[in-house]
């Protein structure tokens, strides 16, 4: 374990390229809704005039978490069907999938991974419309794409992802707002930036604490926040070497519960919705059981608090956003370096 002393701490925290990345995440999203706005709207109006079968999504890793709150918010905003396709069944086990009359979301932040991009060929030579949301606009990915959706998050050195993260999250925060005309969720886009700034200076110091030498623990969330839960569960692995799962709040009952007894580790992202209530009775539960629980919420109770969230659907991202400054911090503590982990490069291409 790194032993440097509290003095040192914050400064060393401050030093990395994710600390760096991660900050500046609020201004990317504020750009980022500038700049596309005129081509999301037109998207979205050709949407509503060719309404789509449904929604198929395909990604991997950090960018695959984005595509899961993808399906959430598309589903509880549009009550349209979206799944997410394998990139090896097209890849892999060369099977072309009916996708004629869906919508297509690609989501990547470099656009150069095989896999991906015979997926998105195949989904246009199928019928479907291809929307990529890249960070690198002029990538391969982006050639094949009906609509490119720039994700404007800018370079990123540390392997891991952060800001490009969040991009990819706000970037379909917005075009699912325009899609469906919500005036409520464009408001709430227009006071994201500014709640991510308060998320990031947010406390999460007692996870910081009951974490530096924990093995294991589960990450749990549901609805719009299972996708925010996988994302802390990766970034525990990726840049703390600590193993974490990711589960819903709901399906965890269904046999992980099992593992959870006297002093294991249960992070609890908390949505602000009709999940809530339950995600809350589970916490009680699990502590009854004698599990260490941290409850992220925006409540009064919170042990990780995170800011009152301008709309439900904007929470994962202040979750998301505090929890990455904290994950910095205990990566150092534990020993690592979050902008190089073990095994890992900045682009991973699989075929």
């Amino acid at each position: 374990m790194n032993t440097m002393t509290a003095e040192s701490a914050p400064a060393r925290a401050s030093s990395t390229a994710m600390f760096r990345e991660a900050a500046q995440a609020a201004t990317v999203v504020e750009a980022q809704f500038a700049a596309n706005h005129d081509l999301l709207a037109a998207l979205a109006a050709d949407l509503r005039r060719r309404p789509p079968a449904f929604v198929a999504t395909c990604a991997r890793g950090s960018s695959d978490h984005a595509a899961t709150f993808g399906k959430a918010l598309i589903e509880t905003q549009l009550g349209l069907v979206t799944a997410s396709v394998s990139p090896s069944v097209g890849s892999v086990y060369g099977v072309r999938q009916q996708l004629g009359d869906a919508l297509f979301i690609a989501i990547s932040q470099s656009g150069r991974s095989p896999d991906l991009l015979r997926n998105a060929e195949a989904a246009r030579e199928a019928g479907a419309r291809v929307v990529a949301l890249v960070n690198v606009a002029d990538s391969p990915l982006a050639a094949l794409a009906d609509v490119v959706v720039p994700l404007h998050a800018g370079p990123e050195h540390s392997v891991a992802a952060t800001k490009s993260y969040l991009a990819s999250l706000s970037a379909l925060l917005q075009l699912v707002a325009l899609w469906r005309g919500d005036e409520a969720l464009t408001r709430a886009l227009d006071a994201l930036p500014a709640s991510m700034r308060q998320a990031w200076d947010c406390d999460w110091s007692p996870a910081h604490a009951g974490l530096v030498d924990a093995r294991n623990l589960f990450v749990l969330g549901r609805g719009l926040g299972l996708g925010a839960a996988q994302e802390v569960a990766l970034k525990f692995k990726e840049t703390c070497g600590l193993h974490a799962e990711a589960y819903s709040s709901a399906e965890v009952r269904h046999g992980p519960m099992a593992l959870v007894g006297a002093g294991f580790p249960v992070l609890m992202l908390v949505q602000p919705d009709g999940t809530g209530p339950g995600a809350c009775a589970l916490a009680g539960e699990l502590r009854a059981r004698g599990a260490s629980v941290w409850l992220s919420d925006a409540g009064d109770g919170a042990d990780l608090p995170v800011p009152v969230a301008p709309h439900p659907a904007c929470a994962p991202l202040l979750q998301v956003q505090a929890f990455y400054r904290m994950a910095n911090a205990l990566s150092l503590a534990r020993g690592f370096d979050p902008d190089t982990p073990p095994h890992l490069n900045k682009v991973t291409e699989t075929v």
